[in-house]
């Protein structure tokens, strides 16, 4: 079987626009942080679809893109996720989360209640389809974990860049998620966002990311 392929064309830059581009991208997104106080301000949905056909372009495993991305702006869903949330978390802080995990928390001021799961106009479900179905027939996806984590890196930019904010929000367990939005049987949730405006005078832990030297490991 011949598979067809098309030219690949890219825009040529010069050393120095490389530079420049790679500088200027690196300052916008070190201006990026997670955020967990949202206005109420409503968002239009063709701004929150093109967040999501931005994700879709990363790449993934066969290219197969096993992810969906469910927009949940239903008050009486969202206050169904909060309620099912909280009851996980609330558990998580009182019994399962060791000493050191909670301690780790404590620059965040975080608890088990989380208001933002109604606040935020809209929350970006992520669930990674684990196989196909096809025909009741199951098919294979191939590195699944990988390619959602990497189109959710690339969501997250994407809601930054569209001028929102974000909190990546692990509830754990998060299997309620699947019963809440009637998801199939080949689909896992991977990760929850709720995305919106910040509310006015937010504030956010003074924290440090590691410095390059930290974090790389040059092999000249």
């Amino acid at each position: 079987m011949t598979h067809k392929f098309i030219p690949y064309r890219q825009k040529e830059l010069t050393i120095e626009e490389q530079l420049t581009n790679s500088e200027t991208f690196y300052q916008f997104l070190a201006k990026r942080r997670s955020v967990r106080e949202f206005s109420s301000q409503p968002i239009d949905m063709k701004i929150i679809e093109n967040i999501i056909k931005a994700a879709s372009t990363s790449p993934s495993g066969a290219h197969k893109q096993p992810w969906t991305f469910c927009v949940v702006s239903n008050l009486e869903i969202k206050k169904q996720i909060r309620i099912a949330a909280e009851t996980e978390e609330k558990e998580n802080y009182e019994s399962r989360m060791s000493n050191r995990w909670k301690e780790d928390l404590l620059p965040f001021a975080t608890n088990w209640e989380k208001p933002f799961l109604e606040e935020a106009p809209y929350l970006i479900v992520v669930f990674k389809r684990v196989y196909e179905l096809v025909e009741g027939e199951k098919q294979n996806n191939y590195y699944v974990n990988e390619s959602v984590g990497i189109a959710t890196g690339m969501l997250i930019t994407a809601i930054h860049n569209a001028g929102l904010v974000a909190l990546t929000h692990t509830p754990s367990p998060m299997n309620f998620l699947t019963n809440v939005l009637t998801r199939p049987e080949n689909e896992r949730p991977f990760l929850l966002l709720p995305v919106g405006f910040a509310l006015k005078n937010t504030q956010v832990p003074d924290l440090q990311r590691k410095t390059l030297e930290e974090i790389i490991v040059r092999y000249e």
